[in-house]
């Protein structure tokens, strides 16, 4: 990655701790397949009764000239943006000063896109809850409610959130992202450093309705496809929403680039893509994923002087290490440099195209370079849920 794609990762959360870490770097040549481990405690119990479900609320056809004007809007769709409190146990200087005391680590927003008279559902960053033994949820009044973590998936950083009661709050409708276009107007509301600046409105207009940019999220690199705009996203928006001129949800606000240089460049997870996980997470209380069985490394991520060891001297992904089943086909020291016919030069470019593309039972055609000659090999995709 370049200084500029290193700095993506800058993600808009408030912190009020600094001694204690969010991120625990993950070992690349130490995990198998899709490195889909991580946050394992929050994910649901496969074995819970499955409980009803309000409708999410879909988008209907509004036009602008259709639309209330800009300050009734924003009065209407306002109260459905929470904010979300990342509660974390105290530590003190000693291993034995061990205690049951909490305080907020950090602060983000969320979206309520779902409700009903029982129970409201919220959308918001998986960087805005990681590392909690509590969450909290501050609703627009003002009133703080604990919220249960349904589950959450590193790699799309969504995580979903359930609260209990009757609220009275319409849930934010979804748009369809994959209508937007360059120049649409949009909104990006939440609490721009911290509560005490809860709602907050900044406008600006849609400046690439798709990127793909690599990523390091606690779960390793990946590959996103995210909706760029110039409406503020400071620390604290995380998990906010990003709407249209119709107060319809088009993406959730998740990054900016932070650099003294840059200005107004924030991104945000297109709607249509947090719908599919939002659904998983509900379903399973996590993304479950096809599983290569393969430990991979960018070939321009190893060190020049290693390369001609490991037979990573042209641009590709090499597999350091394989699982049994998959190294019936794959072979340490084989470096892909196509997937089902398509090139592919980084592993976060593989994984990408896999998650997007394939699913558990899936065949996946590679082209290996073995040898100093290319060869095609395949394998049969399983279920990372179970090979864990």
């Amino acid at each position: 990655m370049n200084s500029h794609e290193e700095q993506y990762d800058e993600r808009p959360l408030i912190r009020e701790k600094k001694t204690q870490p969010k991120f625990i770097p993950l070992l690349l040549a130490g995990v198998l397949g899709s490195a889909l481990t991580l946050g394992a405690d929050y994910f649901i119990d496969s074995n819970q009764k499955t409980e009803s479900v309000p409708d999410v609320v879909q988008n209907a056809a509004i036009n602008d000239k259709d639309s209330a004007s800009l300050s009734d809007m924003l009065e209407n769709v306002s109260p459905a943006i929470v904010g979300v409190v990342n509660m974390q146990k105290t530590n003190g200087i000693f291993p034995s000063d061990l205690t049951n005391d909490e305080e907020a680590a950090g602060t983000g927003s969320g979206v309520i896109y779902q409700a009903d008279d029982q129970s409201s559902y919220i959308v918001t960053n998986n960087h805005v809850v990681e590392g909690a033994s509590d969450i909290k949820v501050q609703l627009s009044t003002g009133k703080r409610v604990n919220a249960e973590l349904l589950g959450t998936d590193a790699l799309t950083d969504i995580a979903v959130l359930k609260i209990k009661g009757d609220f009275n709050i319409k849930p934010l409708a979804f748009a369809d992202s994959n209508k937007v276009r360059t120049g649409d107007s949009v909104y990006a509301i939440g609490n721009p450093l911290g509560l005490d600046l809860s709602n907050s409105v900044t406008k600006g207009i849609i400046s690439a309705k798709e990127r793909s940019m690599t990523v390091s999220t606690s779960a390793g690199e990946s590959s996103v496809k995210a909706i760029q705009t110039d409406a503020a996203i400071n620390p604290g928006n995380s998990g906010g929403a990003l709407i249209n001129t119709a107060g319809q949800l088009i993406g959730i606000n998740s990054m900016k680039i932070a650099a003294a240089e840059v200005e107004g460049i924030g991104f945000a997870i297109p709607a249509n893509d947090a719908q599919t996980v939002i659904a998983e997470i509900v379903k399973n209380g996590k993304v479950i994923r096809p599983y290569m069985g393969l430990a991979l490394v960018s070939s321009d991520a190893i060190p020049p002087q290693y390369r001609s060891e490991l037979n990573a001297d042209q641009p590709g992904v090499v597999v350091i290490q394989t699982d049994e089943y998959a190294g019936k086909s794959v072979k340490k020291g084989d470096v892909i440099v196509a997937v089902d016919g398509k090139k592919v030069t980084s592993d976060s470019e593989l994984k990408s195209y896999l998650y997007r593309n394939k699913k558990a039972g899936d065949t996946l055609n590679l082209t290996v370079v073995r040898d100093n000659k290319k060869i095609d090999v395949s394998l049969i995709l399983r279920d990372d849920e179970n090979m864990k």
